[in-house]
């Protein structure tokens, strides 16, 4: 039976939603309503004059699966959250030498006791006290709007030596995780525009792209990713979305492209990101390279950024093309979420538009003096002869070997599947299979007024506590559905995990095979 009362696809996220394999029913959620105020919509900050981009946005990651998991967790259910790339949270260890120039830096009091200091490496010691000579007033005190110009200095020492070209002094701007930085960049194309300017963004792709191009009142302009080809890109697939934007009357500003791959986990080839510079060149467009994934790559291939392509092109084409490219200490070995680190690079922009994004960057005063630190860290590593280098060397290496191992693991328990396809993670931390979700199941879904892929995302929750996110939160092709799983749980536990799946998933086939009608 389906029950379903006062449910909206605008409305999900106000509703705890819980399933079983046979029936749905939609509940008012009191546990958020008892620490919320009436509505008042007499009130001047009301639904109806906030931003209308602010109303449309989605952002399924934390969305209505998310809710449900939360509550579902606060009742004293168990809850794997799968669906945010979040390590620590899932049992990754942080990197040795990074927590231990933080705790210095932190507390510099302790580099004063000498029984302390016999408990840090001596690398470690050194490199805090540079910190704390470089930070005036330490972690506690504001640093220039664009970031601490000494830890600047090792992100562009890490990039010449990444790519083989220098990088400019004034090219760098640190933000509290990359994804600031991608908010800062749309929003100084797109605001404004009276909802004429668009961009070229993947689909599927991270949400951060549509929900961001949303708030700025833009156009998304979606391309799409071939999943036949373990989603690969097609530069006529790139001709086809520009051409329809441009038809109709979208002045198409830029093009974002993910490698490794958010959620898809493929990696793009030196040809790839060629074959996007040119067609970027041509067309006019801003590129806008998302390379937070970097470090995660499973194959036997090494990363290529697109700034080291580019450069290879010479010139002209190396000064000609406008290309903003995002890191961070989010990901890859390091995995620090939380301490909010992540920086942008302008490359052949304008110095002039560069000013206005120090003005915009101004407006927060200055990035999380932490976060800085640690992209200071990720980018200038202990190196061979160091002292830290053994256990750094050691704990990088068997963090990404471990991902790979869990990637295969879970892609291959995935296509053991019945009605399941799961193209090969080669990077980043994702698993996306594509879900063959019966004609029965569908129809439930449209009876509860909700995607069929977030029903059975909700189905999967009550079932085993594994939260995920539904593909119609990041954009799939029409007709087909998808859901989204970090590879990221510890080793020793993903068959588990995924024997749960596949019996949860055998079990809801078995439920609604046969006609659309219950």
């Amino acid at each position: 039976a389906i029950r379903s009362k006062g449910l909206s696809s605008t409305g999900i996220n106000n509703f705890c939603i819980s399933t079983s394999l046979s029936s749905l029913k939609v509940l008012p959620d009191m546990s958020e309503c008892a620490s919320v105020e009436p509505a008042n919509h007499a009130g001047v900050m009301n639904l109806d004059n906030i931003s209308p981009g602010l109303r449309e946005m989605k952002f399924e990651v934390r969305g209505a699966i998310y809710n449900a998991a939360v509550k579902r967790m606060n009742e004293g259910k168990p809850v794997l959250f799968l669906n945010v790339g979040n390590p620590h949270a899932l049992g990754q260890q942080p990197i040795t030498f990074m927590r231990q120039v933080l705790a210095l830096v932190m507390a510099p009091f302790l580099l004063e006791d000498p029984r302390v200091l016999q408990s840090f490496p001596p690398d470690a010691i050194a490199r805090a006290k540079k910190y704390l000579a470089m930070m005036k007033g330490g972690v506690g005190a504001y640093s220039d709007s664009r970031g601490n110009a000494g830890v600047i200095g090792e992100i562009n020492d890490f990039l010449t030596r990444r790519d083989g070209f220098p990088a400019k002094c004034n090219s760098v701007f640190l933000t509290d995780g990359a994804s600031v930085g991608v908010r800062m960049c749309l929003r100084a194309l797109l605001t404004d525009s009276g909802g004429k300017r668009g961009v070229l963004t993947p689909i599927p792709q991270y949400p951060l792209y549509t929900a961001s191009i949303a708030l700025y009142d833009g156009v998304c302009c979606g391309y799409y990713l071939e999943e036949k080809t373990n989603w690969g890109l097609n530069i006529k697939e790139l001709e086809r979305a520009l051409g329809q934007a441009r038809s109709e009357g979208t002045d198409v500003k830029a093009l974002v492209f993910i490698n490794p791959g958010n959620p898809t986990g493929q990696f793009l080839s030196y040809e790839n990101i060629k074959d996007l510079i040119l067609f970027c060149l041509k067309e006019k467009l801003v590129l806008f390279a998302d390379e937070v994934y970097q470090e995660n790559v499973y194959t036997q291939d090494e990363f290529v950024s697109a700034r080291k392509v580019l450069r290879d092109l010479g010139e002209p084409m190396a000064s000609a093309l406008e290309l903003v490219s995002f890191h961070t200490v989010s990901k890859g070995a390091w995995g620090e979420c939380g301490l909010r680190g992540g920086y942008l690079e302008l490359t052949n922009v304008d110095p002039l538009t560069a000013d206005q994004l120090y003005k915009l960057a101004s407006v927060n005063l200055s990035p999380n003096a932490p976060g800085q630190i640690a992209l200071g860290i990720m980018t200038n590593p202990p190196v061979h002869g160091d002292p830290s280098f053994p256990i750094f060397e050691k704990e990088k290496r068997e963090r990404i070997e471990s991902l790979g191992r869990r990637a295969h693991m879970i892609s291959e328990a995935f296509n053991s599947c019945e009605g399941i396809s799961c193209q090969p993670t080669q990077g980043a931390m994702y698993s996306f299979p594509q879900i063959t979700i019966p004609p029965r199941a569908q129809a439930a879904a449209q009876a509860a007024g909700v995607e069929p892929d977030v029903f059975y995302c909700l189905a999967l929750l009550d079932a085993t506590g594994i939260s995920s996110t539904p593909g119609s939160g990041f954009g799939q092709a029409p007709g087909t559905f998808h859901l989204r799983v970090t590879i990221l749980p510890p080793e020793e536990e993903i068959a588990t995990m995924m024997a749960d799946f596949c019996k949860f998933h055998a079990d809801f086939m078995d439920t609604y095979r046969g006609g659309a009608k219950l």
